[in-house]
C-alpha cells in the first residue's frame, strides 16, 4: 500500500514539474529561458527500388554477399547494385540496427568512391539508430582524395548538423572556416539549421566566430543572430551585445537589426542594448535602434527616458524620430511645455516647424471657429419645462418663438445687457 501511495505522489510531482511555467511575479508573463531543443528530422530516406527488397536481401546486397539483385518496382524490372543496397540500410530499424551499422562502417572504408558516397548519403538516417564511429569516418571523408566523395561528405555534414550537434562539433567548426566555398557553404547551412534545433549549441559556434580576425566570418556569424534572438535566451543577448561592440560596421548593423524583434520578447534587455546602438557612429545602426524604439512599449519609464533623451541627440534623424513620438508619450499641456523647451536649442528648420505645431493651442490662438469648438454647448431645456412655457404662451429660445415675437425677445435681451 505504501508503494502505491509513493508512486502516486511521485507521478503527481512529475506531472506538476512538467507543466510548471516560471512567471515574472510583477507582470505574470512567462520568464524566457530559451526555447527547448526541438529535434528535427534528418534527411528523409530516399525512395527507390530497394523499398521492395526484404531486409535480408538489403543486408546481403549491402555487404557484397550478392553482386546484384533483380526486383520489380513501379511496374518495371530493376537490377540493383551494391550501392542501392547501402542506400536501403536506412530501412533496417530496431533489432536490425546493429547489423545495418556494422555494414555501413564497412562501406565507409571501401576503396570504391561510389560505395563511400552511398554510405554518406544514408549515414544520417542510420545514425539515428546507432551512431558509434560514424562521425569519425565523416571527418575523415571530408578530406577524401576523391572530389565527389568530399562533396558528398559536405552534404552529409549539412544534413547531420541539426540532429547530431556533438557528433559533428569539431568537423563543423573546421568546415565553417574553410577558404573553399564548396566546403564552407554546406557547413554554414548546417549551422543555420542548428540554430532552429539546438540554439544553445549554435551560440557556442557563433561566439567563437565573432572572436576571429577574419571580418567575413564575423559578418556571416552576425547574420545568424536573427535566428537565435527568440530562441537562445541569455546566451543570445550576450552575443548581440558583443556584436554591437565590433569594429566592423556590418557586424554592428546585423546585430542592431535584431533589437526590434528582441524588444517584443525581452523589452528591458532591448532597451539597454538600444541605448548603446542609438549612439553608434554608423547611420544604419542608429536607424535600426530607432525602429526598435518605435516597437517598444512607451509606457515603460526607461523607454520614455530613452525617447526624451533622443530629442536632444546630435544627429538630426534621431531627433526627428524621437520628436515624432512625443505626442504618443505626453498629454497636450506637457507636450506644449516640452516643445517650447526644445525650440530654444533646435536648429533644424523642419523640426522647428514641427515643434511650433506642438506648441499651438487652438483654444487660445486659433480662429474664432476653432475657439468656439472648445466652448461647451448650452444645456438642453427639459421637455416638461418646454411644455409648461408653451402653455403659458412663452417662447423657449428663438427657434421656437413666433416670428412676430422674435424682435421683442431680442430687444429684451439687449436691455438686460445694458448697464
Amino acid at each position: 500500500m505504501k508503494v502505491h501511495i509513493f508512486w502516486a505522489t511521485a507521478t503527481f510531482d512529475w506531472c506538476m514539474a512538467k507543466d510548471y511555467v516560471a512567471r515574472d511575479p510583477r507582470t505574470g508573463l512567462p520568464i524566457a529561458t530559451g526555447r527547448q531543443p526541438r529535434k528535427k528530422g534528418t534527411k528523409k530516406q530516399v525512395t527507390g527500388p530497394w523499398q521492395e527488397c526484404s531486409r535480408k536481401d538489403i543486408l546481403a546486397l549491402a555487404n557484397g554477399e550478392i553482386p546484384q539483385l533483380q526486383i520489380d518496382w513501379g511496374g518495371r524490372r530493376y537490377t540493383l547494385p551494391r550501392e542501392d543496397g547501402i542506400r536501403g540500410l536506412g530501412r533496417l530499424k530496431g533489432v536490425w540496427a546493429d547489423r545495418a551499422h556494422a555494414c555501413l562502417l564497412k562501406a565507409l572504408e571501401s576503396d570504391e568512391p561510389s560505395i563511400r558516397i552511398a554510405a554518406l548519403e544514408v549515414l544520417p538516417i542510420v545514425g539515428e539508430q546507432r551512431s558509434d564511429e560514424l562521425f569519425d569516418w565523416l571527418s575523415v571523408l571530408l578530406d577524401d582524395d576523391d572530389e565527389t566523395v568530399r562533396k558528398a561528405a559536405s552534404q552529409c555534414l549539412e544534413d547531420s548538423a541539426p540532429t547530431f550537434p556533438s557528433g559533428i562539433d569539431s568537423s563543423l567548426a573546421q568546415e565553417l572556416r574553410s577558404p573553399l566555398k564548396v566546403r564552407s557553404e554546406p557547413a554554414w547551412r548546417g549551422l543555420k539549421g542548428l540554430t532552429e534545433t539546438w540554439p544553445e549549441v549554435a551560440c557556442d559556434h557563433i561566439d567563437e566566430l565573432l572572436l576571429v580576425d577574419d571580418v567575413m566570418l564575423r559578418r556571416k556569424a552576425s547574420k545568424l543572430l536573427r535566428n537565435i534572438v527568440q530562441r537562445a535566451g541569455a546566451m543570445g543577448w550576450d552575443l548581440i551585445s558583443w556584436a554591437l561592440n565590433d569594429a566592423d560596421p556590418d557586424v554592428r548593423r546585423n546585430a542592431s537589426g535584431t533589437l526590434a524583434s528582441l524588444s517584443k520578447k525581452e523589452p528591458r534587455i532591448a532597451i539597454m542594448l538600444t541605448e548603446r546602438a542609438i549612439l553608434d557612429a554608423d547611420a544604419k545602426v542608429r536607424n535600426n535602434a530607432l525602429r526598435a524604439i518605435r516597437s517598444m512599449d512607451t509606457d515603460d519609464s526607461r523607454a520614455r527616458t530613452l525617447i526624451m533623451n533622443g530629442t536632444r541627440h546630435t544627429n538630426v534623424e534621431v531627433r526627428r524620430s524621437c520628436i515624432e513620438m512625443l505626442p504618443m508619450l505626453l498629454v497636450e499641456d506637457k507636450l506644449r511645455l516640452i516643445a517650447t523647451e526644445l525650440l530654444q536649442t533646435e536648429t533644424d528648420a523642419e523640426l522647428k516647424k514641427m515643434l511650433n505645431e506642438y506648441t499651438f493651442d487652438a483654444s487660445i490662438e486659433g480662429t474664432e471657429a476653432q475657439k468656439n469648438s472648445f466652448l461647451a454647448p448650452a444645456l438642453p431645456v427639459p421637455a416638461l419645462e418646454r411644455e409648461v412655457a408653451q402653455a403659458q404662451g412663452q417662447a423657449v429660445g428663438l427657434e421656437s418663438a413666433p416670428l412676430d415675437l422674435r424682435p421683442q425677445l431680442e430687444s429684451k435681451d439687449d436691455l438686460s445687457q445694458d448697464p
